[in-house]
């Protein structure tokens, strides 16, 4: 059995969020000893001049001993930054990277039919 195969087979449970040009996939996974863990991997897209891209991957694994702790800190970043910031305010560049992948995606024109550029991208590409 490959590696890729033992990969799978340890994937439990998953969840995508979309963002601009990120995207973060939550995994639980299982260890050996039957344990689960989550990992967290951020992947953006980067496109070259050429019309040619590829993707940056950064990768948290996350274990139970440490859940309530991280998710402690986590919310109170998110509560400090959202009472500093508020809630909808998205700094020009980054609006401009959210702005840049919205119009990449697939419109719609009057008759139904899609218009616009996407990309089929395989797991093992991410």
């Amino acid at each position: 059995m490959g590696e890729k195969d033992i990969m799978d087979q340890e994937e439990i449970y998953s969840k995508v969020l979309r963002a601009g040009r990120r995207t973060y996939f939550f995994d639980v996974r299982s260890t050996k000893a039957g344990d689960y863990y989550l990992t967290i991997t951020e992947s953006k897209k980067f496109t070259h001049d050429d019309g040619s891209f590829h993707y940056k991957k950064h990768k948290i694994y996350l274990y139970k001993e440490d859940f309530t702790a991280f998710k402690e800190i986590m919310e109170e970043m998110m509560e400090y930054i959202i009472d500093e910031k508020g809630q909808e305010v998205i700094s020009e560049r980054h609006q401009k990277d959210f702005k840049k992948e919205e119009d990449e995606e697939t419109s719609f024109s009057e008759n139904g039919t899609a218009s616009g550029s996407f990309t089929d991208v395989d797991f093992d590409d991410i």
